[in-house]
C-alpha cells in the first residue's frame, strides 16, 4: 500500500484513537518507523485530538468538584486554590513603575523651580533697566542743566536772605539774550505743606512792580534744588516769598525769604 493510501485509509485515527487490531497496530508501527510523513501525521491527529477534547471538556467549578469528590470519597475534599505566583520580573516592574513616577515627579518640580528662577531674572532685568533709564535720564538732565549754567551769557544774581530767614540764600541765573531765568533755592528752607516758593521779577524804578515768573510746586522733584522758571527780559531785582499752593497775585511781603539785585 501507498504511503498516502495508508494515511488517508483511517488506520492513522483508529491507531490514535487505542481502537486499532494488533495487525493494524503492528502495520502502523511498522510505516510510521519507516516513513517520516507517517510520524508527522499521527504527530497532527494526536494535537487534533488534544485541542478537541480541552474545547468539549465541561468547566467543573469548585462547589461540583466537592460534590464529585463527596460521593466518591465520602468526605469533603477542599478544591485546590489557585496560587498567585509573583515572578522576578513582576517586581522589577513595579520598582520600575515606583522610580519613573519619582522620576517624574523630581523633574517637575526641578522644571517649576527653574521656571520661577527664570521669571525672578526676567523681573529683575526689567527693574534694573528701568533703573538705568531712569540714571541716564537723570545724568542727561543734569548735564544739561550744567552746560546752562556754566554759560558765559548768563548773568548770576545772588539773593540774600531777608528777616524771616536771615540765614537763607537764594540765586539767579539769567540769560539775558534768551530770557531763560533758573533758581538755585538749596540754601532756603523746606517749604511747610500747603506753601510753595514763588519766585518775583522786579522793576524797581519808577516805582517797585512785581512780576511773578513761576512758583516751585514740584520742590521734592530735583535733589540739587535748581528750577527752571518764566523767562523776563526786564528785571533789576528777584525776590522770593513763601505763598499758598497756587502762588499771590502779589508778594506777600511778610514772607519774603531772599532778595537781590541785578
Amino acid at each position: 500500500m501507498e504511503v498516502n493510501e495508508f494515511i488517508t485509509s483511517g488506520i492513522l485515527e483508529l491507531y490514535v484513537y487505542g481502537v486499532a487490531t494488533e495487525a493494524e497496530v503492528a502495520e502502523v508501527e511498522r510505516m510510521a518507523a519507516e516513513h517520516q510523513i507517517v510520524r508527522d501525521e499521527i504527530k497532527s491527529i494526536e494535537t487534533a485530538v488534544v485541542s478537541l477534547s480541552y474545547t468539549m471538556a465541561p468547566y467543573l467549578s469548585g462547589e461540583n468538584y466537592q460534590r464529585i469528590a463527596k460521593a466518591i470519597f465520602g468526605n469533603e475534599i477542599q478544591a485546590p486554590k489557585p496560587v498567585k505566583v509573583i515572578g522576578l520580573a513582576t517586581y522589577i516592574g513595579y520598582a520600575a513603575s515606583v522610580l519613573f513616577l519619582l522620576g517624574c515627579g523630581y523633574l517637575f518640580f526641578e522644571n517649576q523651580n527653574k521656571e520661577a528662577a527664570l521669571s525672578s531674572v526676567n523681573e529683575e532685568k526689567v527693574a534694573l533697566t528701568k533703573k538705568i533709564d531712569t540714571l541716564n535720564q537723570v545724568n542727561e538732565s543734569r548735564l544739561a542743566l550744567v552746560n546752562v549754567l556754566r554759560s558765559k551769557e548768563n548773568t548770576v544774581i545772588d539773593l540774600a536772605g531777608q528777616a524771616i530767614a536771615p540765614e537763607s540764600s537764594a540765586r539767579i541765573y539769567w540769560n539775558k539774550a534768551s530770557q531763560e531765568v533758573y533758581v538755585d533755592i538749596a540754601s532756603l528752607p523746606e517749604p511747610p505743606e500747603g506753601k510753595v516758593y514763588q519766585i518775583w521779577s522786579l522793576k524797581l524804578v519808577p516805582q517797585l512792580t512785581p512780576t511773578s515768573i513761576g512758583t516751585i510746586a514740584n520742590y521734592d522733584s530735583s535733589a540739587e534744588k535748581i528750577f527752571k522758571v518764566e523767562p523776563t527780559g526786564d528785571a533789576e531785582a528777584f525776590g522770593i516769598t513763601l505763598e499758598p499752593e497756587g502762588g499771590s497775585a502779589t508778594p506777600t511781603m511778610e514772607q519774603l525769604y531772599a532778595l537781590g539785585k541785578v
